[in-house]
């Protein structure tokens, strides 16, 4: 495999970043996962839009699009496959152990992972841990993942593939890597950002494409939704079957299926909505 590493292809085994980068030690850094077809990045402006925007709450410098661009593309071209995951991440590069940032400059690493095609429907967990929505993190996709980590494995110990937070208020925020929908009376409904969940990009195209609804939630309504879906880069739109002990038997249910056949021919008619 050939990895972008600071201005440059390399083979993994000379990608290499410095054992001092803010992203190691703090998780002072910031990133985005987009879904390769055929070579051919989903979306891809929307996420290096999110990237700066992330960058920027985090304090980071910007990074440079065009230099990012041609990162993907270089890499999309060293390493074929049909459907892949590209992960961009930018960190705020060598600094002291501390949360001080140094004044080396910023890491730049673009991978490619092969990625397989998700099941239509799957199995989710609710944890006890909640998202802070009132955090400095709060809608930023960083590094700082470890939260995600511990949650994630639980969800596994359970046979699920997916862990579900509430927030601090006890409403429904999101998954450790993807957003969350509802259908309740027949509408269908997904988060605020207000609820500290992150700008999905995949949630802005179902949310545009189907008509859904934000709004605030009990983290309650789990129990009673007729449906429940994920949106994410690598999921797409994904039913889901069980909640906690709870089974949805017709998954994916008619709402859910409408907005998996509606992203699936959106998608595929443009690749950079």
């Amino acid at each position: 495999m050939k990895i972008w590493v600071d201005g440059g292809l390399r083979d993994t085994a000379d990608a290499t970043v410095s054992v001092l980068d803010h992203g190691l030690t703090v998780g002072d850094g910031v990133f985005e996962t987009l879904k390769a077809v055929e070579g051919r990045p989903f979306a891809a402006t929307r996420h290096l839009e999110r990237l700066a925007r992330s960058a920027r709450g985090l304090g980071l410098p910007e990074p440079d699009q065009d230099e990012v661009r041609r990162a993907c593309d270089a890499v999309l071209a060293a390493n074929p496959m049909p459907l892949g995951r590209l992960r961009i991440t930018y960190t705020g590069g060598p600094s002291p152990l501390g949360s001080d940032r140094g004044d080396a400059g910023t890491t730049l690493v673009v991978a490619l992972g092969e990625a397989s095609v998700r099941p239509d429907t799957t199995a989710v967990v609710t944890v006890p841990w909640a998202r802070n929505e009132k955090g400095a993190l709060s809608g930023l996709k960083t590094t700082s993942y470890g939260e995600n980590v511990v949650a994630l494995a639980r969800a596994h110990e359970h046979g699920a593939s997916e862990a579900l937070f509430a927030n601090t208020r006890g409403r429904l925020c999101e998954g450790t890597g993807s957003n969350v929908f509802v259908v309740l009376d027949g509408r269908l409904l997904t988060p605020p950002l207000a609820s500290g969940c992150l700008a999905g990009i995949t949630r802005e195209l179902v949310i545009d494409w189907t008509g859904a609804q934000e709004t605030d939630l009990p983290l309650d309504v789990l129990d009673r939704a007729e449906e429940i879906f994920l949106t994410s880069s690598l999921r797409d739109v994904q039913g889901v079957h069980r909640t906690d002990g709870r089974q949805l038997s017709a998954a994916p249910g008619p709402v859910t299926a409408k907005a998996m056949r509606i992203f699936a021919e959106r998608a595929a008619a443009d690749a950079n909505p």
